[in-house]
C-alpha cells in the first residue's frame, strides 16, 4: 500500500510543481537518517467509541513502533499522532528514551485550526482572519481559549454571543468525533496530516514558530512533569521553550482539570504494565 501511495502522490508533483521524490516502504530501516519521523501507527476510532478506549491497543503500537524508531532513526525528531494523544506521547517519550524537546504531540495544532474554522463560519469570515488557541489533553476536557480569540483583532466575544460560543467550544471538542460520525468508518485525516506537516515545517525551516503542541511540562502552567497541550516555540532541535499565556480563572481551573485527567490516564498506563 505505501508504495502505491507515494506513486500516486509522485505523479501529483507534475501537477503541483514540486520536485520531491516521495517514496513509500514496508521497512523500518527506510527511515535511517531521517530529521523527523511522524507517527501515526494505531487503531482509528469507531463511532461509540472514546479515546480512552484505545488506550491498552494503540500503547502495543507505540511500544514496537517506537523501539524501531529507536533503532534505525536515533536522532530524529518524533511527532506523535496516534490517540490518545497525551497518553501516548507520554509513552513514546519513556519508550524512545529521547531529550524531552524531540518528543512532540500533535493535538493543540488540530484543535486550534477546528476552532479558528467554526469561529470564522459562524462570523462569515475566513479562518487565516481568525486567532484562537486551544490547550489541554487532546479529548473531552480540551480547553478552548476564548480569552485569546480574535477576528481582526477584535474580541470575538464582542462579536459572538455568549450561547453561540458556548456551542463552537463544545463542537470544538466534539470534533473528532463529529467526522467520526460522519466516516462512519476510519477517523479524520486531512486536517491532521495538514497539522502535522506544519509542525514538521516549523522544525526543518527553524521558524521559531509558537504552536499548540503536545510537551512536556515542568512547572508550566502550574503542572509539574506531565506530556500536555501549550503553546510552545517550535524550531530546529524540536520544543525550544514553552510559552505561558495569560489566561481566566475559569480557563485555568479548567486547563488543570484536564491535566489531572491526563495524569490519570499515565497511572492507568503503568497500572495496565505500559
Amino acid at each position: 500500500m505505501p508504495q502505491g501511495k507515494a506513486l500516486d502522490l509522485s505523479q501529483a508533483s507534475a501537477v503541483e510543481g514540486h520536485d520531491r521524490r516521495i517514496h513509500g516502504t514496508n521497512d523500518y530501516k527506510d527511515i535511517a537518517g531521517a530529521a523527523i519521523v511522524v507517527v501515526t501507527a494505531g487503531l482509528p476510532r469507531k463511532p461509540g467509541m472514546s479515546r480512552e478506549d484505545l488506550l491498552s491497543a494503540n500503547a502495543r503500537i507505540i511500544l514496537d513502533v517506537c523501539g524501531q524508531i529507536k533503532r534505525f532513526a536515533s536522532e530524529a525528531i518524533v511527532i506523535i499522532v496516534t490517540n490518545p494523544l497525551d497518553l501516548m506521547t507520554h509513552l513514546a517519550h519513556k519508550t524512545l528514551g529521547f531529550p524531552r524537546p524531540r518528543v512532540i504531540g500533535m493535538a493543540g495544532v488540530l484543535d486550534t485550526a477546528r476552532m479558528r474554522y467554526f469561529l470564522a463560519e459562524r462570523l462569515d469570515a475566513v479562518p487565516r482572519d481568525v486567532e484562537a488557541v486551544v490547550l489541554g489533553g487532546h479529548g473531552d476536557l480540551m480547553v478552548p481559549v476564548s480569552s485569546q480569540s480574535r477576528h481582526k483583532g477584535k474580541d470575538v466575544k464582542d462579536l459572538i454571543g455568549a450561547d453561540d460560543l458556548a456551542r463552537i467550544e463544545q463542537r470544538t471538542r466534539d470534533g473528532g468525533a463529529e467526522i467520526v460520525q460522519l466516516l462512519k468508518t476510519g477517523s479524520a485525516f486531512y486536517a491532521p496530516a495538514s497539522s502535522a506537516a506544519q509542525m514538521a515545517k516549523a522544525i526543518l525551516k527553524s521558524e521559531n514558530r509558537v504552536l499548540p503542541v503536545c510537551t512536556h511540562l515542568a512547572g508550566e502552567y502550574g503542572i509539574q512533569d506531565l506530556f500536555f497541550g501549550v503553546p510552545a516555540e517550535i524550531g530546529a532541535g524540536g520544543v525550544r521553550r514553552v510559552v505561558e499565556l495569560p489566561l481566566a480563572e475559569a480557563e485555568k481551573r479548567s486547563l488543570l482539570l484536564s491535566a489531572q485527567k491526563v495524569r490519570q490516564g499515565v497511572e492507568d498506563l503503568g497500572r495496565l504494565g505500559f
